[in-house]
């Protein structure tokens, strides 16, 4: 056994069996707590990946007229440090806190799907492989993080780098939402008896919001994506004004999804927040209630905010007054939180523990990060900072000064209870004091340089008054935030090998991951303690003066929904927005006539035919469903297989219109309306064959009497996307075919 297993072991990360094939067991496994480990193993590495890139960005920048960097690479370096520590580092550090944490204080024994778990995670570094490869194909992306269009077409990027951008993007972005509809529904399905959605420690209630906010928000951007490479390898004209295009398209659903984002990193940041300065402060927190719903109403305003990010494209007053109003009511919510957490810790008996350090430190730079968020969303004030060094420093107290914080805080925090061993408590604030003095010494310059005029996205800047310093100072910061993250690996790996025991609550918490051993067994509990307030751990300890009971308060309160169904519901509102966009896309850029192909060339009665065969085929799968509940095995069979030859007919008729739409010179390149229909369509036409092939697993298991057995939820799940597709293509069918005929 080598010194990894050696140090697994010993942190009780492996079992007996498992201690001679130790790679395997981690690599296969579909245990919640492993899985939660490999996100935040795989966010590390990213981690130090992302900061050397932004450490030669840094150099570059460090004085006036620098050729340390050619433009391209400094490009390449700036657009793949974005992504990365967006996409690779942010995100898969809270799936793995979340992974981990949230099953251990609902008190489940796993997530509702561990097999989904498993393959969203390994998802993450394909993504991370594909995007760094770009490196091997000629050039990274040289685009920005944002990849703003024409610069991303293929006129204006050639190179393969933004292909395997999107790509990888792609694949991250599919990864997101499996992990948040299997977060979800666990949080929904998976509770332990009496512990309601009222009694949800509120880090569990965030994750619960905030996947749903990934549930709406990735499609859209996946939809962008998928449409941004049909331009690129097909010759589409989605976002390139040459073709008839709109580069401010790009924008719109770039922004649409990427204000949320900003949320979505930031509301699970919240909950760690919400969880550990009650602790530190041995108070319970403030508000509960005011914190929770604050959290809805901060999910449902930052999906009314992105065109804050456009307010130089020049949208009109009108628009730009409607985002202002959003952008500003957005803080409200946000301050409930910030006065909360500070009530919480007023008058609290706090420690100053590393954890707490770290929280207490995220809460006073969101604080700023957000009074200057507030100018930013002034029309005005934006217009003059909007591409300067102001707003990077503002991006950066958000996603460092908040985001980074909090995660290293739970780090600290949460890390004993995953190894059985605790992180040293002198090397923990070496680690502080070094990330507060960095983190402050490189941003807030950027504050003053951003207001002296220094423009944001340059490689090199001229030698004014001022600016060498400030630049200096700012890399002389970064660093020393590089020392601080040298001594947190050094932290993790000296504590996993000989830090000192844990036991299992050493923070003298109260939720219920600090019920269980200090690495939890793998069922997770032996026993849950009695759930009737939202501390029952200071219930147990403190039965003289427990909490005040937490009651319920109607079904919903309480409620488990069936997992499959609640999975398939969360899948079809994701899919929902990425056909969304497509369709809002198809009525924009077809809204005036064009020469070429256009819906004249269409076969109203020909398509009019197979729409029905399809929306008949709804009718067939519900008469399954009945004859399913019914234990009526044949005639289920005989619906599924009409089901099936109905959804064939589709299919088929699908593709005797493409071809001859082709057999007329009809090309996905041949105009707006050609790239708008093949693609809208062929989406469509793909989900079809994808619940076909549901379809036939389903039958194959009724004639393997798997339903004469016991009553399968397959069925039902399988029929609701099928009806989703259908109404879909009915959508499709009236924008695409009927409308025009009107005009």
């Amino acid at each position: 056994m080598n010194e990894v297993a050696s140090a697994l072991d010993r942190a009780g990360l492996l079992t007996a069996a498992e201690r001679e094939h130790w790679k395997i067991a981690w690599l296969s496994t579909v245990d919640h707590k492993r899985i939660g480990i490999l996100y935040l193993v795989t966010a590390l590495f990213f981690f130090v990946v992302g900061g050397v890139e932004a450490l030669l960005i840094r150099l570059q920048l460090a004085t006036p007229v620098s050729s340390l960097l050619a433009p391209d690479t400094y490009n390449m370096l700036f657009t793949m440090h974005g992504t990365t520590m967006i996409f690779l580092v942010a995100m898969p550090a809270l799936f793995g806190l979340a992974n981990y944490v949230v099953p251990l204080q609902i008190g489940a024994r796993d997530m509702a799907f561990p097999r989904l778990n498993a393959f969203s995670f390994w998802l993450v570094p394909f993504g991370g492989i594909l995007l760094h490869f770009s490196f091997l194909t000629g050039g990274a992306p040289a685009v920005g993080w944002f990849a703003y269009a024409p610069l991303s077409e293929t006129p204006y990027s050639p190179q393969l780098g933004v292909d395997y951008w999107a790509l990888a993007l792609l694949v991250l972005g599919i990864g997101s939402v499996g992990t948040s509809i299997n977060l979800l529904v666990t949080v929904l399905s998976r509770r332990a008896p009496h512990m309601t959605l009222r009694r949800l420690p509120l880090f569990s209630w965030m994750i619960l919001v905030n996947s749903f906010l990934v549930i709406i928000a990735l499609p859209v951007l996946n939809a962008g994506l998928a449409m941004l490479l049909i331009d690129r390898q097909l010759g589409g004209h989605f976002f390139l004004p040459s073709g008839g295009g709109s580069a401010i398209m790009w924008q719109h659903i770039f922004w649409a999804f990427g204000h949320p984002e900003v949320y979505i990193v930031a509301v699970p940041a919240f909950g760690i927040l919400s969880e550990i300065i009650p602790v530190f402060s041995r108070k319970p927190i403030f508000g509960y209630e005011f914190v929770a719903g604050s959290t809805v109403a901060i999910a449902f305003l930052s999906l009314l905010v992105w065109a804050h990010h456009m307010f130089t494209v020049g949208l009109g007053h009108a628009v730009d007054l409607f985002f202002v109003a959003s952008s500003m009511l957005i803080a409200i919510p946000t301050g409930i939180k910030v006065l909360a957490w500070a009530a919480t810790m007023l008058g609290g008996r706090i420690r100053l523990d590393t954890p707490m350090l770290f929280c207490v430190a995220a809460l006073a730079q969101f604080l700023l990060a957000g009074l200057t968020g507030v100018s930013l969303a002034v029309a005005a004030l934006d217009w003059q900072t909007k591409n300067s060094y102001y707003l990077v420093a503002h991006f950066h107290f958000v996603f460092v000064g908040l985001i980074v914080f909090a995660i290293l805080g739970a780090l600290h925090y949460w890390v004993p209870k995953m190894s059985g061993r605790m992180l040293s408590e002198r090397i923990g604030k070496w680690t502080f004091w070094l990330m507060v003095a960095g983190f402050n010494l490189t941003f807030i310059p950027q504050h003053l340089l951003g207001l002296a005029g220094m423009p944001r996205r340059v490689f090199t800047y001229p030698d004014l008054p001022g600016w060498e310093g400030m630049n200096l100072l700012s890399t002389f910061g970064a660093f020393l935030m590089a020392a601080a993250a040298i001594l947190l690996v050094w932290n993790l790996g000296v504590s996993l090998l000989r830090g000192k025991l844990a036991g299992d609550n050493p923070w003298q918490a109260w939720t219920l991951e600090w019920a269980t051993t200090s690495p939890p067994p793998h069922e997770n509990f032996h026993a849950l303690p009695p759930i009737r307030s939202r501390r029952p751990l200071w219930d147990v300890a403190n039965p003289d003066r427990p909490d005040p009971p937490v009651g319920t308060r109607g079904k919903t309160d309480a409620m488990a929904p069936e997992k499959n169904r609640t999975s398939i519901i969360a899948f079809i509102i994701s899919e929902t927005g990425f056909f969304g966009v497509l369709i809002l896309a198809f009525l924009f850029y077809n809204a005036i006539p064009q020469p070429g192909p256009g819906p004249a060339d269409l076969k109203l009665l020909k398509t009019g035919f197979f729409t029905l065969c399809l929306l008949a085929s709804s009718l067939t799968l519900w008469r399954a469903e009945v004859s399913e509940q019914r234990g009526q095995p044949r005639k289920l069979a005989v619906w599924l297989g009409t089901t099936l030859v109905l959804g064939g007919v589709f299919i088929v008729g699908q593709a005797w219109e493409y071809w001859d739409l082709f057999h007329h010179g009809a090309r996905v390149d041949s105009n707006l309306f050609a790239t708008t229909f093949f693609t809208l369509t062929g989406f469509h036409g793909l989900h079809v064959c994808v619940g076909l092939i549901a379809l036939l697993v389903v039958l194959w298991l009724a004639m393997a009497g798997d339903f004469r057995r016991r009553h399968s939820p397959a069925l039902k799940a399988v029929g609701l996307y099928w009806h989703f597709v259908d109404a879909v293509w009915v959508v499709v069918f009236t924008v695409v075919y009927l409308l025009p005929r009107f005009r």
